[in-house]
């Protein structure tokens, strides 16, 4: 689940017009994607180009922060619920102003302080005002009541990469390979503004219209300018092994991250996993994993490079960065141009009935709650926690 603000640069423009003109920046960006980036074979042309590429994203960005405005519940029809969590729920809401549909987080004020959620919540938020990326999640504003804070987030139609998983059992290394491409881009990119992912997993990978991912819920994020950090969060499969020993760590948990997660998709199941978390951990800590006979030498050989403890061996946390995992064997081939762009086929592409479908994300029941139906005289005790939702 997840959260972001919004301020109007300009009065006189209206609550519709705004929201039309947060959707048509995003719509641009799409249809950019869709173009190829790279036209030339020049590799000084091919860098001017991705800077330019860079600095009219920046432009946009700052475009769309100015235009950015507050919501209230009166903006949004509530339709069904998508998810759940400790402290608020996930709901399909449509505007009343462009129709479109978008996804509402819901975290409730009381829930989030008692379960000391305040910092990662508001770290959440301002990640997510900060980055913009086409294989991440887009925020579009926030807005708080005297009970619960809400944050208006992209619908991504196509349901989590992890039901998929489930169904299919394993994935082909090639369709891993494609997950695992635009995963690494996403990565990178957060890495490059100082931002520490810190929950990468198949339910947090949302998949678009067009079988692309998005990455989601950004709860646990940070931004580390030092490169180092302390706490102990994640999903105990995913830990890397210096954040259970509470050592400081740093960018070098999401490549580890990365690799369970290949692993996973590539297997059907975690490299690490026990019921019982200390066992967890102490498997986890002992870094001895059983490849399955079916994994390719060149798969192998990058997700030891991966899951090791050694920080000094591990790919991604090398002098060559991101690009020592991108010049690997197991990416052979690969046009990371074509990847960013969106240009490459997905594997699987979801079966979306309509924009409002929701039928690729599970049931949940609703909950009895009618929000903003509050006493009159009821007081906002916790809103100071939350500056600028």
């Amino acid at each position: 689940m997840q959260s972001v603000e919004m301020v109007s640069a300009d009065t006189n423009m209206s609550d519709r017009q705004q929201l039309d003109q947060h959707q048509q920046l995003i719509d641009q960006k799409q249809q950019q994607q869709q173009q190829p980036q790279y036209q030339g074979h020049d590799q000084q042309a091919q860098q001017q180009q991705l800077l330019q590429q860079q600095q009219q994203q920046q432009a946009q960005a700052q475009q769309q922060a100015a235009t950015r405005r507050k919501f209230n519940l009166d903006d949004f029809r509530i339709h069904r619920t998508l998810g759940t969590g400790s402290f608020g729920r996930v709901h399909l809401v449509q505007s009343r102003f462009n129709s479109r549909f978008y996804a509402m987080k819901v975290l409730k004020k009381t829930e989030v302080v008692r379960l000391k959620q305040v910092e990662h919540t508001n770290n959440e938020k301002m990640i997510l005002e900060r980055v913009e990326h086409p294989f991440l999640i887009n925020l579009w504003g926030t807005f708080q009541d005297v009970r619960n804070l809400y944050m208006v987030m992209d619908y991504v139609v196509g349901g989590e990469l992890f039901s998929v998983l489930r169904k299919s059992q394993r994935f082909p290394e090639h369709v891993a390979r494609f997950y695992t491409c635009e995963v690494l881009l996403a990565l990178e990119y957060l890495h490059s503004h100082a931002v520490i992912y810190r929950d990468l997993k198949p339910e947090n990978l949302l998949l678009d219209s067009m079988g692309h991912i998005k990455i989601t819920d950004f709860g646990f994020a940070k931004h580390v300018p030092q490169n180092m950090t302390w706490t102990l969060c994640g999903t105990p499969d995913y830990l890397a092994p210096e954040i259970i020993q509470s050592k400081g760590y740093g960018k070098a948990v999401d490549w580890w991250s990365m690799g369970v997660l290949m692993f996973e998709m590539c297997a059907g199941f975690p490299p690490f996993f026990d019921e019982d978390h200390i066992k967890l951990y102490g498997k986890i800590m002992a870094g001895k994993v059983r490849y399955p006979s079916h994994f390719q030498p060149a798969l192998k050989d990058i997700l030891k490079r991966l899951l090791t403890s050694d920080l000094t061996k591990r790919y991604g946390n090398l002098r060559g960065g991101a690009t020592d995992i991108k010049n690997h064997a197991w990416f052979e081939g690969v046009n990371w141009d074509q990847v960013y762009s969106r240009q490459i086929e997905a594997p699987y592409r979801p079966t979306i009935m309509g924009e409002g479908d929701a039928s690729n994300f599970d049931d949940y029941p609703e909950d009895a709650e009618q929000y903003g139906v509050y006493p009159p005289n009821e007081a906002d005790e916790l809103g100071s926690y939350f500056p600028g939702f």
